[in-house]
C-alpha cells in the first residue's frame, strides 16, 4: 500500500491518497482538487474516507465525487467494525473529542492509522470548536491507547508521528 500525502489549503491539511493495485482510496480531500486529481488520476477510486467534516477537510469533497462517482464513508453512515473495500481492509474506530464525527481508521496490515484532527504530533485536536468534548476526548485516547506502539498515525495537519512516540512525549496522552 502506497501513501501520498497532499498538503491542501490555507490551513495546510493533509489530504491522502492511498493506493494498491490500481485502486485508490482518498482520506479527506480537503481543497485543490486539481492537485488531488493529479495524485489519483491513474487509478480507479473506490472510496473517499473523512475523518470528520470541518471545511478544511472537505473543500474538494464535491468535485472528487463527482470526478470518481467514489463512495463516501464517515461517521454517519458506518458502524465500529472492519471493512473492506476492493484490496482495502480497515477497521473504523469512532474517535470523538474533537467533534463528534470524529474517526479514526485503521489499516492493522499496514501498521497505520488516519486520525484526522484526532491526534496531532505532540498535541491533539481543539475542543472548543462546536461539537468539541473534553470528556469525550479523554475516552477516545484512552480507546486508541490500546493499539500496538508500531502503528503510524497520519494526522489531519502536520509530520506524521508513531502511537509509541504519542505515548511516550504526548502530554495528553
Amino acid at each position: 500500500m502506497n501513501i501520498e500525502t497532499i498538503i491542501t489549503g490555507a490551513l495546510e491539511e493533509n489530504c491522502y491518497v492511498v493506493t494498491l493495485k490500481s485502486k485508490a482510496l482518498i482520506v479527506d480531500p480537503g481543497d485543490d482538487f486539481q492537485r488531488i486529481k493529479k495524485a489519483y488520476k491513474d487509478y480507479d477510486v473506490i472510496g473517499i474516507l473523512l475523518t470528520h467534516r470541518h471545511f478544511d477537510h472537505i473543500g474538494a469533497l464535491l468535485e472528487v465525487v463527482q470526478d470518481t462517482q467514489a463512495a463516501i464513508f464517515e461517521n454517519s453512515n458506518l458502524k465500529e467494525k472492519i471493512y473492506q473495500v476492493g484490496p482495502f481492509q480497515f477497521q473504523v474506530i469512532f474517535t470523538k473529542g474533537h467533534t463528534k464525527d470524529s474517526v479514526t481508521y485503521y489499516f492493522k496490515e499496514e501498521k497505520c492509522m488516519f486520525v484526522g484532527d484526532f491526534i496531532f504530533q505532540g498535541s491533539i485536536g481543539r475542543m472548543d470548536l462546536e461539537g468539541g468534548d473534553e470528556e469525550q476526548m479523554k475516552e477516545s485516547l484512552h480507546k486508541i491507547k490500546q493499539y500496538p506502539d508500531d502503528i503510524v498515525l497520519y494526522p489531519g495537519h502536520g509530520p506524521r508521528t508513531s502511537l509509541k512516540e504519542e505515548k511516550q512525549y504526548n502530554p495528553y496522552f
